[in-house]
């Protein structure tokens, strides 16, 4: 069975390990944990870093940043993981949906504005599967009704936004460096991966501290074991961090290799009739973190089915997210009544993604690509 996703630790991962485990430094404390916050934040153009044991907590704890407000509203998109709106429950906030857009699956801009109410306090955009989202109309609408921007990008690790493009001076910038504050996921099947871990970034040194405080129980810092608020236990460790360093130390390589594999599959796949492929936008610069792809209705089966005859022909797959207005954990408290979202519906429905893990070969990537031919041609 060729795998959804596999990592390569091929850089320093075990000598930096190793050096945890023989000087004792392996809990939330170390040369590492630094050298990851700061390396981090530094490549994606940011100022503070703080690191947290996985991308769903450091969602949560960038909304709990932002001191909302019991009834404050957070715009997300409907086709997104569910982190992102329980987030904004756990924080006392309201999630508050948009459609996708059906060509980058990411929340479509043109649909935000016309959420934003009295009580809106954020906007949520999540890049999605390796393409970043349109940024600028939606960071335009943040400015004018000063919205805060919570920029999830883990699932884009060094992927490129060309912002300002009709502006005076368009210039291209890592995504996760855009919002008041960005959150990452290093989970096993990312780009860069601690096998679990995450991180808050933001150019603000308060939402820095507040973040900091946050991930570590809120302790008093005039009294130890005393609280004035309610945090989290959820510190990153200085072996996990040693994974991180290892691999922004090949950043750059890591990107490249993702890049090739996206537009390798294009090649081998282009031309298949009723298969939407991942298109990348003149805007962006994607790194096809899963390469997504759609079927189109009149291919007679869904993504179900496509899967099941994938992994008949030794190709695991992975299903597309099932969308926020369709969960039975929201929609028992009250959220999204009667709301339809027909482009995430669809997509949800008909897409999943082949394998994409860096440690693909192309032998194995020319399978897939086989196997995909035959099932659906």
């Amino acid at each position: 069975m060729i795998p959804v996703n596999e990592p390569a630790l091929a850089g320093r991962e075990l000598e930096y390990v190793q050096e945890c485990i023989r000087t004792g430094w392996v809990s939330s404390a170390g040369r590492f944990i630094e050298e990851f916050e700061a390396g981090w934040a530094g490549y994606c153009g940011m100022k503070h870093g703080i690191a947290v044991s996985n991308g769903t907590l450091a969602i949560q704890i960038a909304l709990q940043a932002l001191e909302l407000q019991p009834g404050d509203e957070v715009i997300i998109p409907s086709f997104t993981i569910i982190s992102c709106a329980s987030g904004i429950v756990y924080a006392g906030g309201i999630p508050v949906l948009v459609d996708a857009d059906p060509l980058t699956f990411a929340m479509d801009p043109a649909q935000v504005e016309a959420r934003v109410t009295a009580r809106t306090r954020a906007i949520m955009p999540v890049h999605l599967y390796g393409h970043p989202a349109d940024l600028d109309p939606i960071l335009d609408v943040a400015r004018r009704h000063g919205l805060a921007v919570i920029e999830d990008a883990a699932e884009v690790h060094g992927a490129q936004y060309l912002s300002d493009r009709n502006g005076p001076a368009p210039a291209w910038r890592r995504c996760g460096g855009f919002g008041d504050l960005s959150t990452f996921s290093f989970y096993a099947n990312k780009l860069v991966t601690t096998g679990e871990g995450g991180m808050v970034l933001t150019n603000d040194a308060h939402l820095a501290d507040r973040a900091r405080s946050l991930r570590n129980l809120c302790f008093s810092p005039e009294r130890r074991f005393y609280h004035t608020e309610l945090g989290h236990n959820g510190r990153l460790t200085n072996l996990q961090a040693a994974l991180g360093v290892a691999q922004l130390e090949r950043i750059d390589d890591i990107v490249a290799r993702k890049r090739w594999m996206g537009h390798a599959y294009t090649e081998r796949l282009t031309g298949i009739a009723r298969l939407q492929l991942p298109l990348e936008q003149p805007w962006a610069r994607a790194v096809y973190w899963m390469y997504a792809v759609v079927l189109d209705e009149s291919a007679g089966l869904d993504a179900r089915e496509f899967a099941r005859r994938l992994t008949a022909e030794g190709v695991e797959t992975r299903p597309f997210f099932v969308g926020m207005h369709e969960q039975p954990a929201l929609r028992d408290r009250g959220l999204f009544a009667g709301e339809h979202y027909p482009v995430t519906d669809r997509i949800s429905r008909q897409g999943l993604y082949l394998p994409s893990g860096l440690a693909l070969s192309e032998a194995q990537l020319d399978a897939v690509a086989a196997a995909v031919r035959k099932v659906i041609t």
